[in-house]
Parts: structure tokens; C-alpha cells; sequence
């Protein structure tokens, strides 16, 4: 089995359930949204939602999908900048656990956090301290973090450094590793839109992104933004929600339809599907099969609160790819 290795912003999810929107209002933040705050804002909003069900877990993107492939034996690793601190070692310990190779930089910065805002329907609004994570820089990278990799998979939010982004893909071109990314939030693809179109041509193999992100990239609605993407990278998927996703390789097209599904939480569908189509790329399966095994992925996270999904739902996935996707692969 190839090996994959991530690198992004290494952040310690806090997942808020909200009882209402207003808290979205008080403190400007657009439901649906990402947005970059500093340390009194999250401790404000720490204050604000004292009393409502929370939960941790190590978050940022890339360190999602990475977990998920981990959880489908692949072999991974992960490269970000934490701080010496409980949040820091939360999260390290949380990569060891899953058998999930660290590399990770330590800072006396406090440790990222993403305050995940759950609304009663589900959509999810984050309030994130990047803290150490935003350190990360081009002279911590080295070819050694990279020697052993197939697939090297980055979270588009790692734009807020151009330097370390295509430092870290001309790394990872020169190991012939095959580099895939998964775009941010709409509103930080708008900020760098020239940086991104111009990094996607010249180093990316695998895109995805969101139809927001892609109507922010392209200006058009997800059928178009897929034929312009798919023009500048290998292979473009861009995700619809609840109708699914789109995928694109030269004149290949697919439509992956969503699993049925009880929605609980929203977080992580982008992120752990990116898993699951990974998996199946590296395990040799076609485009249409990755998207589904995607799809199964994203399916199943919705159902519970959070980007990490239990064992039980993971020995429903495990038991689902032995029935539908391995036994016809070779029957």
C-alpha cells in the first residue's frame, strides 16, 4: 500500500453544540463560514457558550483526512507546529494513537484551535485561533520529512503562506510524489485567488473543493467550475452537499450520488471523503469507486458530532468495502 503523507494547520477542534444563531450574530461571524480570530476572541466566545455540550478532538484538514486513511490502514504521516502546551500534546498524542507518524514543531505560541459552532441544522461555523499552527514555516520543511511518501495531501488554508505552500509541493514534485490538495473556506479562496490558480496548474494533481470554493476559484456553478478545474489539475472533484459530488479526469465525468443518511453534524464530510477517495486511488479502484468509497466516508461522519467517527461506524465502513468494493474488485 502506498503512503501519504499531510501537512496543515494542527489545531485542536472544540465542537460547540449551539442552541441558537445568535451567537453567530453577536460575535460576526457568517453562518457557514471560516474565520480567522485572535486569542481574546475565542476566549470570549469560550465565555459565551459556557454551559452548552462540547467536545475536543485533533482538527485542522488535512490532520481529518490523514486520521481517516489511517483508519483504512494506510500508511501516513503528518507535518505541522503545535505548543508546548496540553492542547500540543493533545494532539500529538492523538496522531500516535492512530498510528499516524508525527512530525511536529513545537512552539511557546499556544496551540490552534478551532471553535466549531454547530447549528441546530447541522451546518458548522468556525471561530479559529491558528496560534502556533500559523508558524509552520518554509525553513522547517526538509527533504528528509518527505523521503518515503507517495501521495502528499494539503489543506488549502496553508495559503496564508504562499512560501511554505510551494516549498512544500516543489518538495514533494522532486520526490514524485503525486500532490493533492483540498481548497479552504470560499471566503479565503477570494483572497488568493491568483496564488491558488496559478499553484493548482503548476503542482497539483488531485483538487477538491466545495461548491463554494470552486463558484469563489471560477466565478460559475459546480458543473462548469469542474470543467474549468479539471483543465488545470489532473483530477477535479468538486462536492455538492447533500446531491453528492462531481468528479472529472480529461473526459472522464462522474456524478457520485450521497449514501442515505441521518445528518447530526456536518463537520469533517469534506475532509474524510477526501480519505476515502484517496484510499481508493492508491488501492488502484476507478475514479467512480473512489468517489463512492468518498461518499460512503462523509456519509457516516454526518451521522455523529465531530470529524471523527467512533469504531462502530468504522467497522460499518470496513464491513461495507469488504462487501461492495473489495469482493467484486476481484470476483
Amino acid at each position: 500500500m502506498k503512503k501519504v503523507l499531510g501537512m496543515g494547520n494542527a489545531l485542536v477542534d472544540v465542537m460547540t453544540r449551539l442552541e441558537s444563531d445568535k451567537l453567530l450574530e453577536q460575535f460576526e461571524l457568517p453562518k457557514g463560514s471560516m474565520q480567522l480570530v485572535e486569542a481574546d476572541v475565542v476566549k470570549k466566545i469560550g465565555k459565551a457558550t459556557e454551559g452548552l455540550k462540547k467536545s475536543l478532538s485533533s482538527g485542522g484538514s488535512a490532520a481529518n483526512t490523514i486520521h481517516g486513511l489511517a483508519h483504512l490502514s494506510v500508511d501516513t504521516g503528518f507535518i505541522g507546529k503545535v505548543g508546548n502546551d496540553k492542547l500540543g500534546n493533545f494532539f500529538a498524542d492523538d496522531l500516535k494513537q492512530s498510528r499516524i507518524k508525527p512530525s511536529l514543531l513545537r512552539s511557546n505560541t499556544p496551540s490552534g484551535r478551532a471553535v466549531a459552532l454547530v447549528s441546530e441544522d447541522s451546518e458548522r461555523t468556525f471561530a479559529t485561533y491558528l496560534g502556533a499552527a500559523v508558524e509552520l514555516s518554509p525553513e522547517d520543511l526538509d527533504d528528509e520529512l518527505f523521503k518515503g511518501y507517495d501521495y502528499f495531501h494539503v489543506e488549502g488554508y496553508l495559503v496564508q503562506s504562499h512560501e511554505l505552500l510551494t516549498k512544500a509541493a516543489t518538495i514533494a514534485q522532486s520526490n514524485n510524489m503525486k500532490i493533492s490538495i483540498d481548497l479552504a473556506s470560499y471566503n479565503i479562496v477570494e483572497m488568493n485567488l491568483d496564488f491558488l490558480d496559478e499553484f493548482i496548474s503548476d503542482y497539483v494533481d488531485i483538487l477538491f473543493a466545495n461548491e463554494e470554493e470552486a463558484r469563489s476559484l471560477t466565478g460559475k456553478e459546480p458543473e462548469e467550475a469542474l470543467n474549468i478545474l479539471a483543465t488545470k489539475a489532473g483530477i477535479a472533484i468538486v462536492k455538492i452537499g447533500s446531491e453528492g459530488s462531481l468528479i472529472k479526469q480529461g473526459d472522464q465525468v462522474y456524478r457520485i450520488k450521497p449514501i442515505e443518511a441521518q445528518p447530526v453534524d456536518t463537520t469533517g464530510a469534506g475532509d474524510v471523503y477526501a480519505s476515502g477517495f484517496l484510499y481508493g486511488l492508491i488501492s488502484n479502484y476507478d475514479l467512480e469507486t473512489s468517489g463512492k468509497i468518498g461518499s460512503l466516508l462523509a456519509g457516516k461522519v454526518i451521522e455523529v458530532t465531530g470529524a471523527k467517527m467512533n469504531m462502530e461506524k468504522w467497522n460499518e465502513i470496513h464491513n461495507y468495502l469488504a462487501e461492495n468494493i473489495v469482493e467484486k474488485q476481484y470476483s
